[in-house]
């Protein structure tokens, strides 16, 4: 007789959850399924702090399932592999994005786009295919089919590699789509956190120019002196942004908060993209004249595929792209939470789960 799927959540694991609406983290004991034939076990060694752990574990989105063990920049050591796994051994480096499941039959996935199956599993807050919820990076172990692993070059460093699975992919994927990884464009990134300070990185790894563009003028010192940025505009500046209407052959607008779409339409050359990685909460408000008499795109683009992914970190890998981060003992989490709330990190939060995740 078949195992439930409760039964088959046999392995211990540990991490830290959000029970309610509050988002505050705490120590919380749980299952994993044993490795199947196919999946991989993996000790967590890091796990990088997304601006959308907090949205769901706050309820933000309005689907959050408690207890929520959030996390999807997710980085460690293989520690067990299925019989029929091909790709990974015991010892190796590996990682973990958004998602862990995807129906591998529809069209997206047919393309190595599984980010845009309509079934697509999250890493964590999502129902698997055994019924059980699934728990994220936050933890100390994880076990995933072998197809939504990637593979980290030994020379990339592992806690500074963690934010790529989710901030990396984010801001890659639509420069590559969007054909604005050509040599000698000019490309403008709307905010500089987690996702912008990534995008002005491998912008310039492909040899673009890069403009960012911030509400904070103390950004620019960092933008243009440790980014590699290679001008910096002030977007409540009317003067500066007049200046720089119709230069930019596309920009990546990181930003969450609500901000006009306008300007960031004029920033652009005839034919221009304007490409939406950031969710607002509140709907943008899109003018049709600047886009028909320009030939303007507003688009959207949400992570990337397994193999798009993989594609990524190997690039990021020649190129020695590597995200900036502050690493935080696991007890320190709901204060990091805090401060990001504020914006108050240089760029991402990556927790060290492997030296401070502690069960009682």
């Amino acid at each position: 007789m078949a195992s439930s799927g409760v039964e088959q959540q046999a392995q211990k694991a540990f991490g830290w959850a959000a029970r309610d609406t509050s988002g505050v983290l705490s120590p919380f004991d749980f299952s994993r399924r044993l490795t199947g034939e196919e999946d991989v076990t993996m000790k967590v060694m890091y796990c990088g702090i997304c601006h959308s752990d907090l949205h769901f574990i706050k309820n933000d989105w309005g689907n959050a399932k408690y207890p929520a063990v959030p996390g999807h920049e997710i980085v460690g050591v293989v520690t067990e592999v299925g019989k029929k796994v091909q790709n990974f051994k015991v010892g190796d480096k590996v990682g973990v994005g958004c998602f862990v499941g995807s129906c591998r039959s529809c069209d997206n996935c047919a393309n190595d786009l599984e980010n845009y199956c309509p079934e697509l599993i999250g890493t964590y807050g999502a129902t698997y295919y055994d019924g059980t919820k699934t728990f994220g990076g936050y933890s100390d172990n994880l076990v995933v089919n072998e197809h939504y692993v990637v593979r980290i070059p030994d020379t990339m460093p592992l806690d500074a590699s963690a934010p790529l699975l989710c901030a990396g992919i984010t801001v890659y994927s639509p420069l590559k789509y969007f054909g604005l990884d050509k040599p000698g464009l000019h490309i403008g990134v709307v905010g500089l956190g987690g996702l912008g300070h990534m995008a002005v990185k491998f912008a310039k790894a492909f040899g673009a120019k890069v403009t960012v563009i911030s509400t904070s003028p103390n950004k620019k010192d960092e933008a243009i002196n440790l980014l590699g940025a290679d001008s910096f505009l002030i977007s409540r500046e009317p003067e500066q942004m007049q200046a720089a209407m119709g230069t930019m052959d596309g920009i990546i607008d990181t930003v969450s908060a609500s901000h006009p779409l306008l300007p960031l339409i004029g920033l652009v050359k005839y034919h221009g993209k304007v490409v939406l990685v950031g969710a607002p909460s509140e709907p943008f408000e899109l003018p049709a004249m600047p886009m028909l008499v320009g030939r303007k795109i507003v688009a959207g683009s949400c992570i990337g595929g397994m193999k798009e992914t993989q594609e990524m970190i190997d690039f990021a890998a020649k190129h020695d792209i590597k995200s900036e981060i502050e690493v935080i003992p696991m007890d320190y989490v709901n204060t990091a939470m805090e401060r990001l709330v504020k914006a108050d990190v240089r760029y991402r939060f990556v927790i060290d789960i492997a030296n401070t995740l502690k069960s009682a």
